[in-house]
C-alpha cells in the first residue's frame, strides 16, 4: 500500500504545483494581470521555475508522464518570458546633451541619509525621490539645495510625498494624478526641453488592483501624449516587465534603461532578498531620443528599495 501511495503524493504535489505556477503563466501569455493573487506573482514570475522545476521532479518520480509533459510546457512557457521585453533600438542622430538620472524610495523617509550621501557622491543631475516626506524634502533642501536648486514636489507625509530635484532648470508642469505624489516638470537641459515625470503608482495590494491598474493607465497616457518629445519617467511604478500594465507603458515607445544596458532582470525590492531574490519595480524609462550606459541598483540603508543610477544620452534627430 505504502509502495503505491508515495507516487500518488507525487503526483499530487505536482498537480498542485503546476496547477497554481500555470495560471500565472497563462495571464503572462494571455496579457493580462488578473485578479489577487495574479498580480502579486507577476513581479515574481522568474523565480517560479523553482517551484515549476520542483514539480517536473515530483512528476518524474511519480512516473506522471502527462504531468512530466505538462511541467516541460510550463517551464519553456516561462523560460520564453523571462527575455527581456521592450526596445533596444538606438536613435540615430547625434549625441545632444549627457545626463546622469537617479530614482529612489527612501521608504517614508527614513532612506534620506543615505540618498544624500549618494547624491553628493555619484553627482546624478537629475533625482526622483518617492516617499519623501516633510523630514526628507527638509533634509534635502539643507544639504543639497546649493547643488541642485530647481526641484518640483508634492508636499505630503508619509508615502505621498514626493520630489524632484534638478541641476537644469526647471519649469512645473501638470504632474500625473494619483493616490501619491507624482510631480512633473519641463527640463531645459543645455537648451533642449526634456519631459520630467515622476512615477509612484499605487501598489497591487489585494483590494486595490483596480486602483493600481488605472493609475499605471494614467503613467500611459502621459507617456503617449508626449511621442516626438525627449521624456524621462521615473520612479518605483510598483511593477515589473511581467504586467500588463506596465508593458503598455513601454508599448507607447519608452524603453527601459536597464532594458538598454543588459541589467533588466536585476531586482530593486526589497531590498534586503535582492541579492537572491526580488522584483524590478523601480525603472527608469527614456524616450526614443536616449541612450542608456551603465545602470547600476544601489543598496540604500534605510529603505526597502534599491536605488536606480543610469548614465543617458539625450539625441537629436538623425
Amino acid at each position: 500500500m505504502t509502495r503505491h501511495r508515495a507516487p500518488r503524493l507525487g503526483a499530487w504535489c505536482a498537480g498542485l504545483l503546476l496547477a497554481g505556477v500555470s495560471v500565472v503563466a497563462g495571464c503572462r501569455a494571455a496579457d493580462t494581470d488578473g485578479v489577487t493573487p495574479v498580480p502579486q506573482l507577476l513581479a515574481f514570475l522568474p523565480w517560479l521555475l523553482a517551484p515549476a522545476g520542483f514539480a517536473l521532479l515530483c512528476a518524474l518520480l511519480a512516473r506522471w508522464w502527462a504531468g512530466l509533459v505538462w511541467a516541460v510546457a510550463v517551464l519553456g512557457l516561462l523560460a520564453w518570458y523571462v527575455e527581456p521585453y521592450g526596445r533596444t533600438r538606438e536613435p540615430d542622430g547625434p549625441p545632444l546633451a549627457a545626463l546622469r538620472v537617479l530614482t529612489s524610495n527612501v521608504e517614508f523617509g527614513r532612506g534620506t541619509p543615505a540618498l544624500i550621501r549618494v547624491v553628493r557622491d555619484r553627482r546624478p543631475d537629475v533625482v526622483f525621490v518617492q516617499e519623501c516626506d516633510s523630514g526628507c524634502r527638509a533634509a534635502l533642501a539643507r544639504e543639497v539645495a546649493d547643488t541642485w536648486p530647481y526641484r518640483r514636489a508634492v508636499e505630503a507625509d508619509g508615502s505621498k510625498g514626493s520630489v524632484v530635484l534638478s541641476r537644469f532648470p526647471l519649469t512645473p508642469a501638470a504632474g500625473v494624478a494619483g493616490t501619491m505624489g507624482m510631480p512633473g516638470a519641463v527640463a531645459d537641459v543645455r537648451g533642449h526641453a526634456v519631459r520630467l515625470q515622476l512615477a509612484h503608482p499605487m501598489p497591487p495590494l489585494p483590494g486595490q488592483v483596480g486602483l493600481w491598474r488605472r493609475e499605471l493607465g494614467r503613467l500611459r497616457a502621459f507617456a503617449a501624449a508626449g511621442r516626438g518629445t525627449p521624456t524621462i519617467l521615473a520612479g518605483d511604478f510598483n511593477a515589473s516587465q511581467d504586467h500588463a500594465a506596465f508593458r503598455r507603458i513601454l508599448d507607447t515607445g519608452l524603453s527601459d534603461a536597464a532594458r538598454l544596458t543588459g541589467d533588466d532582470r536585476t531586482p530593486s525590492w526589497p531590498s534586503r532578498t535582492a541579492s537572491v531574490i526580488g522584483a524590478q519595480i523601480d525603472h527608469v524609462l527614456l524616450s526614443p531620443d536616449f541612450t542608456a550606459a551603465d545602470a547600476r541598483f544601489l543598496h540604500l540603508p534605510g529603505t526597502d528599495h534599491r536605488a536606480l543610477l543610469t548614465d543617458v544620452t539625450l539625441h537629436g534627430p538623425g
